[in-house]
């Protein structure tokens, strides 16, 4: 069956007048336009730009709810907590037991569609606790698949920028709304296009290496593998360095191995010398 229930991950309801205005001016999330039937990617930002918590959120009657890792969920409370200051927003966990997803035939069960999978062309929508019995394992083939990258798994927390794990491909990343923490820095990456690092899909014949490979083109590290499900991964990698190591014919190695590595189609994106033949 096309669901998996999600044990890792918790849920916060942040409720109170001032919690739409709260949240808009403090994440990466415009939550002025999100519809009342979407989950949307999103994040809190160091002030330097990087990610410092990562999660999903959707309304929730008159307030809202924020899909995260369960080993995140203490720590995003008191951010959040200290930065309410005096605004009218009560925050707390929700006692449920982990989140249900949904996809294929079974898409519409959801309470909310999530807007990533949307994207990367695929139905699939969550609902607060469990309500499947489905594996987790099924859930990240598909994110493997999707291309669609989580903290803890694909990266570390405090050691990206949204582009680099497609926040600005997701809609998980507003250049629109006003200032929240750590704007500045992704607007500047924005206007500049001084990404370097995307999230990419890396296949090989056989079966991968673990979690934290070094992905390497000419004896020089390009990458790193992150989730793996069989012989597909997701990898944060310099799209500069594989752009030239492709542009020479330099072979892209995991564990020793040759890996293929490309950028999700959805996206639009494409490796540096890629890009400059399609201009020529």
């Amino acid at each position: 069956m096309p669901a998996a229930h999600l044990p890792s991950r918790s849920l916060i309801r942040l409720s109170g007048k001032d919690a739409e205005d709260f949240l808009q001016g403090l994440i990466t999330t415009d939550i002025d336009s999100l519809p009342a039937d979407e989950a949307r990617p999103g994040a809190l930002l160091t002030p330097q730009g990087k990610i410092l918590f990562d999660f999903l959120i959707w309304r929730d009657g008159d307030g809202f709810l924020i899909e995260t890792e369960a080993a995140q969920r203490d720590g995003l409370i008191r951010r959040l907590t200290m930065y309410k200051l005096r605004a009218a927003v009560d925050i707390a966990s929700v006692e449920e037991h982990g989140v249900t997803a949904f996809w294929g035939e079974e898409a519409d069960k959801g309470k909310v569609k999530d807007a990533a999978f949307r994207k990367a062309g695929i139905a699939l929508s969550r609902v607060p606790g469990k309500e499947a019995d489905g594996a987790e394992a099924a859930y990240h083939a598909l994110r493997v698949e999707a291309g669609i990258s989580m903290s803890g798994h694909d990266y570390a927390l405090q050691d990206a920028f949204p582009h680099d794990v497609l926040l600005d491909q997701t809609g998980g990343l507003s250049f629109r709304k006003g200032c929240y923490v750590g704007q500045e820095v992704v607007s500047r990456m924005q206007h500049r296009g001084t990404a370097r690092r995307r999230v990419a899909l890396v296949s090989s014949e056989a079966a991968l290496p673990a979690s934290g490979t070094e992905i390497s083109a000419g004896g020089k590290p390009v990458g790193t593998l992150g989730s793996v499900s069989g012989n597909k991964a997701l990898a944060i990698v310099r799209t500069d360095r594989v752009g030239d190591a492709l542009a020479r014919g330099v072979p892209l190695l995991a564990g020793g191995g040759p890996v293929n590595v490309a950028l999700p189609a959805w996206t639009g994106l494409a490796f540096p010398a890629e890009a400059q033949e399609a201009e020529q």
